[in-house]
């Protein structure tokens, strides 16, 4: 489920020689031809600060497979109530609002325990990532009761929805964490999610056990990972 970003190339500054007489010669001045640094884009940089399994020894990393997503993009998604919408994006790995960039990533310990993905997104101007996150913050308040969400032939039902503590693990602004029961086959679940803003960056952490939901066979709660997020966020502080 990779999202394609807009890159921004920037031009190189070219200098013209200057020359300069003395003595009846003309001698040319000092005038170096050095292009300006190359700006890195919003999609480099969330690449670089995205973690990788060199940060997590013991979790698999990897990029999730986009015929499992739920929808391609934020457009895609539809919910019975609309104030409900970014808490579906982000169970879901889709960004909140209209980022310059974002990358997401699975981080999983292991068969049949739960996976954290990670959705880093790149705002512009940084006050877009301080508004998302308030409205994340403004659905999990309003939509305690549940809510459905449905992309083409994919429906999920939520249960419930309500405000946590969060794993305290992360050291970003304003943070949002929740947990939200899904029942699947006549089994409940439980998932979380934490979200972060650093700067004009927003982080946001969703673990749920995808084996126990398809086994079936027993409810699960998939607690977030203390580890992943003490991970990323030792990234994005840097």
């Amino acid at each position: 489920m990779k999202r394609a970003a807009l890159a921004v190339v920037s031009a190189l500054a070219l200098t013209s020689a200057l020359t300069a007489c003395s003595g009846g010669e003309d001698t040319p001045a000092d005038a170096p031809t050095t292009p300006r640094a190359k700006q890195i884009t919003p999609a480099q940089r969330l690449a670089k600060a995205i973690v990788t399994e060199g940060d997590l020894p013991g979790y698999n990393v990897d990029e999730p497979e986009a015929q499992y997503a739920f929808a391609k993009s934020a457009d895609e998604v539809t919910v019975d109530k609309p104030g409900c919408a970014p808490l579906a994006h982000v169970m879901n790995q889709l960004p909140l609002g209209t980022p310059q960039a974002d990358v997401t990533r699975s981080a999983g310990a292991g068969y049949g325990k739960e996976s954290t993905y990670i959705t880093l997104a790149a705002y512009e101007p940084a006050s877009e990532a301080e508004s998302v996150l308030a409205g994340l913050a403004k659905a999990v308040a309003q939509c305690g009761g549940g809510f459905t969400a449905k992309a083409g032939k994919n429906t999920t039902a939520y249960d419930s929805v309500t405000a946590e503590k969060g794993t305290g693990a992360g050291t970003g602004t304003g943070t949002v964490a929740f947990r939200s029961t899904t029942t699947f086959r006549g089994i409940t679940h439980t998932l979380h999610t934490e979200a972060a803003r650093y700067g004009d960056l927003v982080a946001v952490y969703f673990s749920v056990n995808g084996f126990a939901i398809a086994d079936s066979r027993l409810p699960s709660d998939a607690k977030m990972s203390e580890n992943v997020v003490r991970a990323q966020d030792s990234k994005l502080a840097q």
